[in-house]
């Protein structure tokens, strides 16, 4: 092992080194100082410092904008003063009517012109007499007046006994002249001088109530377009710098009075609205197309300004939103802020949302399918899922529901709905085709009742229709479950539920996603009474959500903001009150979370006697009629044979969907648990029904064991 020797002491005789390298130094000199900047160049800068300051231009623009006001305010109220003494108005009105082609409404403003015409001649001719007139006036007046003085003094001397008070009054009128002549006198110069500051106030008032100023010498918030108020003068401008010729040309013929096309100009929730009479020559699709430009001539966002088209002809009905406002929430649903709330299938209302005026938007839903579409993850499912909470408030009403995306959306109706299928699945398309394929049953078996039959309400629910018209399966006879032809098992079930499924009240509401011609059919979305749609694409698939009358007249999911605007339908029904003259409404609906919806859902049970919710359609041909009566009585003590016979049919159509009362007593004569009379009605026990399972399983265990 070698080591390493570490020396302690200093070598005397040190190795030689090499000459060390020499080191170059250069010297470089200071540069000169710098050249002072010339006084001219200092005054320029600070000149433009103090120009281009903010403080600045914002004196500058409160200076030009304080002045302007007063002086357009004296010009307003000059042509305000002009436009009363003279037919200005009236002639601009007529050339407004005759630009935009209403001959009618031209003749009517003609003849107000001819009548104020009439009218300011005779008062010309009044005056001719009038200097005459006034002076016999004035002179019997003052003759009456000394008259009355001097009888109410004679009556005064008479009452005092003292002559001179016969002028007593009269001489006290002259003083009470005096008096006031000697006010005028003291307050006459004061007058002359605060006078005109009074005037040029008044104008400067005037100016600013119509902000009568160039758009850069406004305040911050007004050229920024934020908050701007919405004027006839704006829309005007708005229309008319649209891109239209011939609506520019009509404005412009139309002199001053560009204004005679708008309508009154009327406060709507959290915005305005404004019908607009568009000149000859001038459709309403131009204007609707252009919707984004006339928002930003507008100083609105595109999503602010909704284009109908009401009932009057070549008109076009504008809604401006106050900016911002539609992106503020609505707060919370009814059905979260009041327990107390019940529902009504035939004569009430569900309380959807609010429109964009600010009112309640409610729907009615009896006998009405229902189809609510949207791209994915826009609130659809929220939506329809309120209605049915709101739905399931009233007893009467029976729920079988398919969600085929499984994710638990609806698991709060577990024990309300009597069937419940989740899952996204072959399996479960399946499940869910045959569910609507039993609702047609029942529908059918409703049908063939007695006339005067009347029948609980039965809501079928699909959200997620979509994977069931595009399944790919077929069943052992070739058929597919999913298609829209004349063999596609879901499709056909749902077009007989459409075509008579609610003279019976069986009705089909269905939620689907992104609508195409293959994942929605056209026949069946066709057979929604109401339809809603959330945001869309494309306007082919506005047409297919709603249809292409909804969407002439104005209709535009298309151009709701994916993502901003959830919740936000469009909405075509007759089952909510849309304003005259439209085919549609916009509601922004309430959203209700899914920890409120178990609340609501809860409350819901507690108005049953408990429901047995199935989450599997079984297709056995063997069945036991005592413990199928057991099961659907579920925790209710006891339960109308009616009732009894009607949730049977429900769990297994096929062995029960024919029962009648005959058929439930011939089952339970002999058993213990016969049928009964409580308050006057038949009904079934529970216990007696538990009784006679235990003696039929005791009986079956004895036998067996002997």
């Amino acid at each position: 092992m070698s080591e390493n020797v570490v020396r302690l002491h200093k070598p005397t005789n040190p190795p030689p080194t090499e000459p060390s390298a020499v080191t170059r130094l250069t010297v470089v000199p200071d540069p000169p100082p710098a050249r002072p900047v010339p006084l001219w160049v200092r005054s320029g800068r600070a000149v433009k410092t103090a120009v281009t300051h903010e403080r600045t231009k914002t004196v500058v623009r409160a200076t030009a904008r304080h002045s302007l006001y007063t002086l357009n305010g004296g010009r307003i109220v000059a042509r305000r003063a002009w436009d009363g003494r003279t037919g200005s108005r009236y002639e601009r009105m007529l050339r407004a009517a005759e630009a935009s082609g209403n001959y009618e409404v031209a003749e009517e403003w003609e003849e107000r012109l001819q009548r104020f015409r009439e009218a300011r001649h005779r008062r010309r001719m009044d005056l001719l007499h009038s200097p005459v007139d006034a002076a016999k006036g004035v002179a019997v007046g003052t003759g009456m007046s000394v008259g009355v003085l001097v009888a109410l003094g004679i009556v005064m001397a008479i009452n005092t006994g003292q002559v001179g008070d016969v002028i007593t009054p009269l001489s006290a009128t002259i003083d009470f002249i005096a008096l006031l002549i000697r006010i005028v006198q003291v307050v006459w110069g004061p007058a002359l001088t605060i006078g005109p500051f009074l005037a040029l106030l008044a104008l400067w008032s005037v100016g600013r109530k119509q902000q009568a100023a160039p758009q850069w010498a406004l305040p911050a918030n007004i050229r920024s377009g934020e908050g701007e108020p919405i004027t006839p003068s704006i829309v005007v401008k708005a229309l008319r710098d649209l891109g239209i010729p011939a609506l520019r040309n009509a404005i412009k013929e139309m002199g001053d009075a560009g204004a005679g096309m708008l309508g009154p100009i009327r406060i709507a929730g959290c915005g305005v609205e404004v019908d607009v009479t568009l000149p000859s020559g001038v459709s309403t699709n131009e204007v609707q197309n252009r919707r984004r430009k006339l928002a930003e001539n507008l100083t609105r966002h595109e999503h602010e300004v909704f284009i109908t088209i009401p009932e009057a002809a070549r008109t076009v009905r504008l809604w401006i939103a106050d900016s911002g406002a539609l992106d503020e929430p609505i707060g919370p649903s009814p059905l979260v802020t009041d327990e107390t709330l019940t529902a009504d299938y035939a004569k009430g209302k569900a309380p959807w949302g609010q429109d964009l005026r600010g009112d309640a938007a409610a729907l009615s839903l009896y006998q009405r399918h229902l189809l609510i579409t949207g791209l994915s993850n826009q609130g659809k499912t929220a939506a329809l899922r309120a209605l049915a909470l709101w739905l399931a408030l009233d007893r009467s009403v029976e729920f079988w529901m398919g969600d085929l995306k499984g994710v638990g959306d609806w698991a709060m109706f577990d024990g309300l709905a009597t069937k419940l299928i989740q899952g996204p699945t072959d399996d479960h398309v399946i499940q869910v085709t045959e569910m609507v394929e039993d609702a047609v049953e029942e529908m059918n078996r409703r049908l063939q009742a007695p006339p005067g039959t009347a029948f609980p309400p039965l809501i079928v629910i699909v959200d997620e229709a979509q994977v069931a018209f595009m399944c790919p399966v077929k069943d052992e006879d070739k058929r597919p479950y999913g298609g829209s032809s004349s063999t596609s098992r879901y499709f056909m079930a749902a077009r007989k539920i459409h075509n008579q499924g609610r003279a019976v009240n069986v009705l089909l509401w269905q939620g689907t996603q992104d609508p195409t011609d293959q994942n929605l059919p056209k026949l069946v979305r066709e057979g929604a009474h109401t339809r809603a749609s959330l945001a869309l694409g494309t306007e082919s698939q506005a047409r297919m959500a709603l249809g292409d009358k909804a969407v002439d007249g104005g209709a535009a999911p298309n151009l709701l903001r994916p993502g901003l605007d959830k919740g936000t339908l469009v909405v075509a029904s007759d089952g909510i009150e849309i304003p005259k003259g439209q085919s549609s409404i916009t509601v922004r609906t309430h959203y209700i979370s899914t920890d409120d919806a178990e609340l609501i859902a809860a409350r819901a049970k507690r108005l049953r006697d408990g429901v047995t919710t199935l989450h599997a359609i079984e297709r056995g041909e063997e069945h036991d009629p005592l413990a199928d009566i057991a099961s659907v009585l579920g925790d209710a003590p006891r339960l109308r044979t009616q009732e009894v016979i009607t949730r049977l049919a429900a769990l297994n159509a096929s062995a029960y969907g024919k029962w009648s009362f005959i058929d439930l007593k011939r089952v339970l004569d002999g058993t213990g648990a016969e049928p009964y009379k409580s308050d006057g009605v038949m009904v079934v026990g529970r216990d007696r029904l538990a009784r006679a399972l235990a003696n039929r399983d005791s009986e079956g265990s004895a036998s067996a064991s002997g």
